[in-house]
């Protein structure tokens, strides 16, 4: 994988050293040592400089971004893969319930990363996995993928900022009460197991979800929300604090009458391009089995 970007120096940047230039561009200190260990990685007006070089208003910089080897761990195999977007910089692809983000003990072969993996040694380039918001196996939905080191770092920078606007569509049973509202419950490990979570007050980490009710219908109600965190089964968790636990959750609340899978799908993410700061707006519409469920009569 090679991208090369091409910057015209500003008079506001006038007398900076280049590596403050750079990290005004979103570059961290970890992208600028990998830009050092490729002999052209930085060029002004087209000669190597390095990053303590003055740069004048007007100066024509390159930088050359490059990754020559690919993820060793990671089989190439082909699997459905469906990409709403893709650009020199990054990917959206809608992952299917069902689907592991990447590859584990007992999932080494069928996963996103396997698929993107396929879908990039076809195009006969190296690859390797970048992926900005892990959505949980059975969890559907939009998620991002970087294709380079750069676009990866600035993407993980915004998302601890909350510069990533997420929607995610949950099923639930029942009539959610109140209809709208914030959940601000911490979330810990469950004591005697390694993949539960649970509220926590005592000890758990800062946890807050935002939910609005959008439809009721078959016994059902459509929610969606918006995570102000990021935590492991955050939603999961608190809809269930809520006294509304998704529907299919088998780890917490294997209610399978109607779907066979947690009733989670990421919907909607909005997010500046981290190369070229335009706004980015997808859309997933709610799959098949969650439709069927609040459709039913």
């Amino acid at each position: 994988m090679e991208r090369t970007l091409f910057y015209t120096i500003p008079e506001q940047a006038d007398g900076q050293r280049l590596e403050q230039f750079l990290r005004l561009q979103g570059y961290s200190r970890q992208n600028m040592i990998e830009l050092k260990k490729h002999k052209n990685g930085a060029l002004l007006n087209g000669a190597p400089v390095f990053m303590t070089h003055i740069v004048h208003s007007g100066d024509q910089l390159q930088i050359r971004i490059v990754d020559e080897t690919s993820s060793e761990k990671i089989l190439p195999v082909e699997l459905p893969l469906d990409i709403l977007y893709e650009d020199e910089d990054l990917l959206v692809v809608n992952k299917p319930a069902g689907m592991p983000t990447h590859p584990s003990m007992n999932n080494y072969d069928n996963t996103l990363a396997n698929a993107l993996a396929w879908y990039f040694t076809q195009q006969g380039q190296t690859f390797i996995f970048r992926c900005s918001n892990r959505l949980d196996r059975d969890t559907s939905g939009l998620t991002v993928i970087a294709k380079h080191y750069l676009a990866a770092g600035i993407l993980s920078t915004m998302a601890t900022r909350k510069e990533i606007v997420r929607e995610y569509l949950a099923i639930v049973r029942g009539m959610v009460t109140p209809s709208e509202g914030t959940i601000c419950a911490p979330l810990g490990r469950k004591a005697g197991s390694i993949i539960e979570r649970t509220v926590d007050y005592d000890h758990g980490e800062p946890a807050i979800t935002h939910y609005r009710v959008l439809s009721y219908n078959n016994g059902h109600s459509l929610v969606a929300l918006q995570l102000e965190t990021g935590r492991t089964h955050q939603i999961r968790i608190h809809l269930k604090h809520l006294g509304y636990p998704l529907i299919g959750d088998y780890l917490y609340n294997p209610d399978t009458e109607h779907i066979s899978r947690q009733a989670l799908h990421c919907h909607h993410i909005a997010f500046c391009h981290p190369i070229t700061g335009e706004l980015m707006e997808f859309t997933a519409p709610l799959p098949e089995d969650m439709a069927a469920v609040i459709s039913e009569s």
